[in-house]
């Protein structure tokens, strides 16, 4: 997930930073201190393609303000907004979901799923790397831990964790209860009872609005999105 570049490119660049300058301090003067012209271009693409790095782009654009306020939370909000742009990563995420704390998850699981989304569609030696770059991205943002040996961890999750887990299942249509038993919270804690206080907590911050009496559950977000794109979400 190249947490380490994104940090540093974050902290070198104020909110609403223009894309094009965002490129030429990689690629030109070289800020995140790579090698090679060719591992600058790469640096950015990557960086581009898991990231986004504009602010019209809301998940990115709430993304950032939750990281400038929650360094605690960067991580596991890192790997929420990669899994949103990444295909191929996203494909563990079912896994990852399913496996519980303790349980190994090998190289072969993620090749096997590689090979499931695309039979025949990837070299022997293309699957083994996407696979461990896979599985490293998880373990960057502490679902997996070991080396040559992974295994299943549940990682440290916050209220802005939480408020951004709620905010993409806004996106893709869940509201109330029903976000809560997405995936993209499921991802977070298996239960959903573990996760109400903390979206209390983001409340508390105003990262969010929550509200819930019994049953119902009610989730806004004052501010994330403009006119124009609430228009979209809803039309």
């Amino acid at each position: 997930m190249m947490i380490v570049e994104l940090s540093l490119l974050l902290e070198a660049h104020p909110e609403g930073a223009d894309l094009g300058r965002i490129k030429e301090d990689i690629e030109v003067f070289n800020i995140l201190q790579k090698p090679t012209s060719n591992s600058r271009r790469l640096t950015y693409r990557h960086l581009l393609d898991l990231y986004g790095l504009e602010d019209r782009i809301c998940l990115f654009r709430v993304f950032r303000k939750l990281w400038l306020q929650a360094p605690e939370a960067r991580a596991v909000l890192a790997l929420q907004l990669a899994l949103c742009r990444d295909p191929l990563l996203r494909l563990a995420m079912p896994l990852m979901i399913e496996t519980k704390p303790g349980v190994g998850v090998s190289r072969q699981q993620i090749e096997d799923l590689l090979e499931a989304h695309n039979p025949g569609g990837y070299s022997p030696a293309s699957k083994q790397s996407f696979a461990q770059n896979i599985n490293g991205s998880w373990t960057q943002a502490g679902f997996l831990e070991g080396h040559a040996r992974k295994t299943r961890v549940q990682p440290q999750i916050h209220a802005a964790n939480v408020a951004f887990g709620l905010f993409i299942a806004k996106l893709q249509g869940f509201e109330g209860q029903r976000a809560f038993n997405s995936d993209w919270c499921k991802l977070l804690h298996p239960y959903a009872s573990e996760l109400y206080p903390l979206a209390m907590a983001a409340s508390s911050r105003s990262y969010l609005r929550y509200k819930q009496s019994g049953d119902i559950i009610e989730v806004s977000f004052p501010g994330w999105l403009t006119e124009s794109e609430k228009e979209q979400l809803h039309g």
